[in-house]
């Protein structure tokens, strides 16, 4: 049988053209494939913390950088409409609206907010830099250091509309929320691909929360009773029961971010504590900066270092304002402030969140008192990381 001999140049010619055409085809088809693994153009950080834990000053941090779109915990709406019910009820629709501004989607608060809007119907509003400039506001610029009653003195009759406007035209979407009590109503929220959300907790010394709380008992009974499931009714924490869920609900998210975590967390859980923030404020910024995809900004550097460099520990009535204030002082104040016998009643019912987030019992009124007893322990290092995490196991 005769043998057909085909030219070697030609049997490569026709494998390149082969190959380009394989090539051609599966660049077509992939470009009609969803790209499950493309991350969003946002990125979405949730500020997890609990009320006077110094939360309202990291969302500061966040709010006057001009990259981001912040919002004061808005699911304050959430729980005013629908406070007969417990905080774990409302877990899913607290949930759910934050998603919903996450994707700049503000419809959301058509159920909490149905009347004709302006900006200043939105809960502490003022407080985002995003909602005082273009093109939520003409009166700043996104690069300006604004403040509150400047920001409600010229931008509070803007409509409502401009909120959804001006968060699409940032990079970042930042949300200070202190209602949630458990990590695991979060996951459906970091498994979503149409969000890049990473999460900042935010914790404080039990005993400097509950000197801060005694400071807004009455702007805090209904949230009191939220928490404690009294069926609409506002309490007062004297017994420091509600403080019992908080510490619980710290150690609680804490332990799952870090014991064992699902996959899906790795790199996006950040621990920070407000003691370490105030003594070493550029340094802290910086790592929750770096963590969030954001860069310090020489402007933001000198605000920052204005804000925590002031007279004394500020007072009653700027509880919940942003000022000029001693921070070390502020986060050591209870220790003269609150009676020893307080004291040892916060340790008992937060004695479990004290220990795991690094701080130091007092045995004594003496030790409570010495200021030269530093109280906050040095962060363990090491104590968890992901080279050493196996999914499987």
């Amino acid at each position: 049988m005769a043998r057909i001999r085909i030219p070697s140049t030609i049997v490569i010619i026709f494998v390149t053209v082969q190959t380009g055409f394989l090539l051609f085809m599966y660049a077509r088809y992939s470009s009609f494939m969803p790209q499950s693994e493309e991350k969003p153009s946002q990125v979405h950080i949730l500020i997890l913390s609990s009320w006077r834990s110094g939360s309202s000053f990291v969302g500061q941090l966040f709010s006057q950088h001009p990259s981001v779109f912040y919002l004061m915990e808005p699911a304050w709406h959430v729980w005013v409409t629908m406070y007969q019910n417990s905080a774990k009820v409302l877990h899913m629709a607290v949930r759910d609206l934050v998603r919903s501004v996450f994707l700049c989607d503000m419809s959301v608060f058509d159920a909490y907010m149905p009347w004709k809007r302006n900006l200043s119907d939105l809960f502490q509003w003022a407080a985002s830099r995003a909602l005082c400039s273009a093109p939520a506001c003409d009166s700043f610029q996104r690069t300006d250091i604004t403040s509150e009653m400047a920001c409600k003195t010229l931008c509070g009759r803007y409509p409502f509309s401009k909120v959804e406007e001006a968060c699409k035209t940032y990079s970042h979407v930042v949300i200070k929320e202190v209602r949630f009590f458990d990590l695991k109503v979060l996951y459906p929220l970091l498994t979503d691909p149409s969000l890049n959300l990473k999460i900042i907790h935010l914790v404080r010394d039990p005993r400097a929360v509950v000197k801060s709380r005694e400071q807004s008992v009455k702007a805090l009974a209904r949230d009191n009773g939220i928490v404690l499931s009294t069926n609409g009714t506002k309490v007062e924490d004297s017994k420091y029961k509600v403080m019992q869920e908080v510490c619980r609900s710290h150690v609680q998210i804490y332990e799952t971010a870090t014991r064992k975590p699902p996959n899906f967390l790795k790199d996006r859980y950040l621990m920070v504590r407000f003691e370490d923030l105030v003594r070493d404020p550029l340094s802290e910024i910086s790592e929750m900066y770096k963590f969030s995809d954001l860069s310090l900004t020489p402007r933001l550097k000198s605000w920052i270092y204005n804000i925590t460099h002031g007279q004394g520990p500020g007072e009653k009535k700027e509880a919940f304002k942003i000022t000029s204030r001693d921070a070390v002082s502020v986060s050591q104040a209870w220790r003269n402030a609150l009676s020893f016998q307080k004291v040892k009643k916060i340790q008992e019912v937060c004695k479990g969140a004290i220990d795991m987030l690094g701080y130091q019992l007092v045995d004594s009124e003496k030790e409570q008192r010495d200021l030269t007893l530093d109280l906050v322990l040095p962060r363990r290092q090491n104590q968890f990381s992901w080279s050493s995490f196996n999914p499987k196991h």
